[in-house]
This record gives C-alpha cells, structure tokens and sequence, in this order.
C-alpha cells in the first residue's frame, strides 16, 4: 500500500533541502523485529542459524537483560516510541496508539522529524494486527512520519488458505505456520527489506538530511510463514521439547501461568516440535532480510555514519513453564534482544550486562543524536553504557501485565537486576516469585516462600514498589482514553 505521506515524503528526497538540515547528526537505523525472543546465535543459542544479527552484535554493544515494560504488541511499542511507561502512556491493550490518551505528546520519531531528520517507516512500527492488517497503516501513528510504506507479500495474499493452524482459520493469535515454495522477494519482510534498500539508495545520493529510518519486520509472529529453505535449516527431530512442565508450576501463583490456552496444552510432540521449526525458521528468514538492509547500508557508504540499533517488541515463549506466546512476566516474554552499533561511541563486540528497558531508546538515540525530547520522559539514556559497559545505569528493569479474575482486572508487576526476578501479583495479594538467576536461569524455582530469602523479597519489593510509582504521570493517575474513542476490554490473549 503507498499513502498520501508516502508520496509527499518521496517528493521530498528529490526535492530541496530543508532549512533544519544538519548533515553532521548520525542517521538512525532502527530495526525491529516482531515477537523476537533471544533464539539467536549471539545470545547463546546453540541451534540458531542468525548470521547476520551475530555479525551485528560483534560490531557494537550486545545488552545480555534488555526488557520490554509490558509483553504485548501495543503497550510495548508505543512504550518504547513515547519514552513512557505504559502507565503514562495510557496504552494497556491492542487496537490504540498513544494520542488517544496524551494526543500532544511528541514521539521518538517525531522529535527526530522536528529537528530536521527524515523519518520513513516501513512495515510495523505501532501496531499491526497480524495478518490481516500487513499492507495497511495498521494502527499507526501518521505525526511520527513523512514516507509510511506498507508492503504485503504472498504470505498475506495468497497462501493464508494453505497454512496450518491449531484453530483453523485462526493465525494471529494462534500457533500457525506454513513452509512457503516462494522465495524470499516474494514475502512481506522480503519487501519490506528491498523498500529499505531503496530508500537507502535514495538517502545516499540526496544527503541533505539525515534520515530516521524505522523498519518493521513481520517474522518471527504467528503465523510462522517463510519460505522452505528456512525451516530446511532445522530438522523437526532436532527441535527440543520442555519437560517437567507440571512440576514447574507446582510453586506459582495462577497469574503467572494463566494465560495457557487449551490448544496449546493439547498439542502432540510432533506438533510441538513442527512448531519450534517454524519459529526458528522464521528467525533466519527475518535475519537474513535484516542481512540485505546492512549490506546495503555498508555498500552505499552509509555505515560510518549511521547508529543502528536492534530490537523487538517482546520475548517469546516456546513451551517454557508450558507456556506458548507472550504475555507473561516470566524472562522467556520479558526480555528481549538489544544491539546498538553507534559509529565512534561503540566499541566492537562490548557487552553490558546491567538490566536495561525498551523506554531506554528514546533518550538514548536523541543524545547520540542532539536531538530535543520532551522533559517527561521517564527512560534513562544508555550513551554512558554505551562507551563503557561497566557502568550500571538505574540497575533494573521493570515489567509490567494485566490479569483478569471475575470483574476484577488488575495488574502484576516485575522487576529484574542483575541477579533476581522479583515478581507482585496485585499488589501482592495474588502471590509473589522469587528467582535467582545465578542459580536458576529458567526460572524453574520460585523461591517467594523461601524464609531464608525474606530479607531479599523485603528489599526487592521496597524497589519494585518505589519503580511502580515512578510509571506514573505527575497526576498518578493514567491518562484516560477521550471521549468518543473505541478500545477493547482489558482481557487476557
């Protein structure tokens, strides 16, 4: 789809520079992938085939506990683009941008755009819903942009019919995947990778501006559709299956697992495996468009000036805890991948291991940048982090979901340092969990009612209440959706 800002912004590459053109400010790169966990070589995985995000990270700064503030698709990403907690931003479920709570806000995009930069997105960038919304505007927001570019390849056009579900006719939301005969060109993300290319291309020969280039893959999101040669690279066989699933939920309270859909528990081990081939097969399929987007970058001469930064909106269960998806707070949908390359910031191959959030972008990329942000912004930068990995920052990352009993919703929160995950379930009613990362990376022993770890609960809890206060606008109240506005009721996937 080609919009009326896709046209006008076109006009504006051939067109005279701006009056605000800076050519000395980097251009900025931002990749983001969609329902990425950290099924990726350079974060240890063993059976990821990721050449091209590993090449990235041995370029810059790897951060090894990158967290997003709310596991779902559009809480997460308008987070991340407001600088704003969800809880500020008003955005707690799908379907709503950020401007139908705090319309005068200015967005990371934006602020770029105010000060002279050109922005492009193409793909998802707010939220899409996938599939049915690939090819369209999704629910985007049109201030943060000047070229909106929205491709849809035969994985939207053609071949829904023919990919397998677990509730037919279901794919978004449900576990799906297809095996395509098309090559890579003829998929949405492979579109989406030759759109950049162009815009690129452009970039480098008008450089008046520097450009704000925001990219949004689809993959590796439901439904799991790539073409064949990725799902070639792993043999079903070879595809692990979690254990011990009843046993892991033997010490946690209902939140923390409720989410588990029927589907999902039932499914056979070949299912099971077919599905983590998927999964994986759609991450070197996305990995090896972003491939083609650097390449370009490197070959146009744009590389030395450019930060590239990326990420995605969430982590991503694959049967861990007997869970599927996201939407937990749990390390598999909390955490996700985050490389920064900043040509003469970044040293090559760093990596920081102080716990770090999604919020954190804003601030960071407008001081590589000398780019004015809003004062209300409520991430730290990552620049000091950026230079030296040693230093510690805020410390944490704190997560946040949303949970219904009944008619009642409410809210459960989780904060991560360094070592421990320390986990609230309404205000600590529902239930507690404690995990030592030092001891227990999958987070398979919840330590909550431990007496021997009441001291560390005490001090986590004061922290973790002290950083839910500062989710919040001066107001303490989240900013109310406008009259007249649509949202969808506060429920579980």
């Amino acid at each position: 789809m080609i919009t009326i800002a896709y046209i006008t912004g076109v006009l504006a590459l051939g067109g005279a520079p701006t009056a605000s053109a800076d050519t000395t400010r980097p251009n900025v790169l931002l990749i983001m992938a969609d329902d990425l966990n950290n099924y990726l070589g350079c974060y240890g995985d063993p059976r990821a085939k990721t050449p091209h995000i590993d090449r990235l990270a041995e370029k810059g700064v790897l951060f090894e506990h990158a967290y997003c503030q709310f596991p779902l698709c559009a809480p997460s990403r308008n987070s991340m683009l407001t600088g704003l907690y969800p809880n500020s931003s008003g955005v707690l479920v799908n379907g709503v941008v950020f401007r139908q709570f705090i319309p005068s806000h200015i967005s990371l995009p934006q602020a770029f755009r105010l000060a002279g930069y050109l922005p492009v997105r193409i793909g998802k960038l707010y939220h899409y819903g996938v599939p049915r919304s690939i090819g369209t505007d999704g629910n985007d927001d049109p201030a943060s942009w000047e070229i909106e570019i929205n491709p849809a390849g035969v994985d939207r056009l053609e071949e829904e019919p023919l990919i397998f579900s677990l509730i037919p006719g279901q794919f978004g939301g449900t576990l799906s995947w297809y095996a395509s005969p098309k090559s890579d060109r003829y998929h949405t993300d492979g579109m989406i990778a030759d759109e950049a290319i162009w815009i690129l291309r452009r970039c480098a020969q008008r450089k008046e501006r520097p450009f704000f280039l925001a990219i949004g893959f689809f993959r590796p999101h439901t439904p799991y559709v790539s073409p064949q040669s990725y799902f070639d690279l792993y043999p079903p066989e070879s595809m692990p299956l979690v254990t011990g699933i009843e046993e892991d939920l033997s010490d946690l309270p209902w939140p923390a697992f409720s989410t588990r859909r029927k589907q999902e528990i039932e499914m056979s081990d070949d299912l099971r495996r077919q599905c983590a081939q998927a999964y994986y097969a759609s991450i070197s399929f996305m990995d090896a468009q972003l491939g083609r987007v650097v390449a370009a970058l490197e070959e146009l001469g744009l590389a030395d000036d450019t930060i590239i930064v990326l990420t995605s909106d969430h982590g991503y269960h694959m049967g861990e805890h007997g869970l599927y998806q996201k939407m937990t707070l749990f390390e598999e949908s909390a955490r996700v991948p985050l490389i920064i390359v900043a040509p003469n910031v970044t040293r090559a191959g760093t990596r920081v291991a102080s716990p770090v959030g999604l919020i954190d972008l804003y601030p960071t990329l407008a001081e590589l940048c000398g780019v004015k942000t809003p004062e209300n912004l409520q991430g730290q930068s990552l620049v000091p982090m950026l230079k030296d990995p040693t230093i510690k920052g805020r410390g944490w990352a704190l997560s946040q979901v949303t949970r219904r009993r009944g008619q009642k919703a409410f809210f459960g929160y989780s904060i991560r340092t360094e070592r421990w995950r320390y986990t609230e379930w309404d205000e600590g009613a529902e239930g507690r969990e404690l995990y030592d990362h030092s001891k227990d990376p999958k987070e398979l022993t919840n330590l909550a009612a431990d007496p021997n770890y009441q001291s560390v609960i005490d001090e986590l809890s004061g922290l973790l209440h002290d950083a839910v206060k500062r989710t919040y606008p001066p107001s303490g109240q989240t900013p109310p959706l406008r009259e007249d506005t649509w949202v969808p009721n506060l429920t579980n996937p």
